[in-house]
């Protein structure tokens, strides 16, 4: 399963979605995915690619990782992943 369907995966299952209703230009907020659902969708993240999201859950705006759509949250963690091999 490649990074992209594997998050969209995860965010679909956060959103209570099929993951074909999740696209790569959705946002959290259109899927309906709230601040707690985030958090859970970046542990769930984590813990499937064994990786560590540079996320501040207190503070979202403050974090360095690009949250605005599924590609973005995509790209961030394959450059993650590639980052720890």
């Amino acid at each position: 399963m490649s990074v992209k369907d594997k998050v969209i995966e995860i965010i679909a299952e956060q959103a209570v979605l099929d993951p074909s209703d999740v696209t790569m230009d959705s946002t959290l907020e259109d899927l309906g995915i709230d601040s707690l659902g985030l958090v859970e969708s970046i542990f769930a993240i984590e813990e499937a690619f064994d990786i560590s999201v540079p996320f501040n859950a207190n503070d979202p705006s403050e974090s360095d990782f690009d949250i605005s759509s599924v590609a973005s949250i995509v790209a961030g963690i394959e450059t993650l992943i590639a980052d720890q091999s």
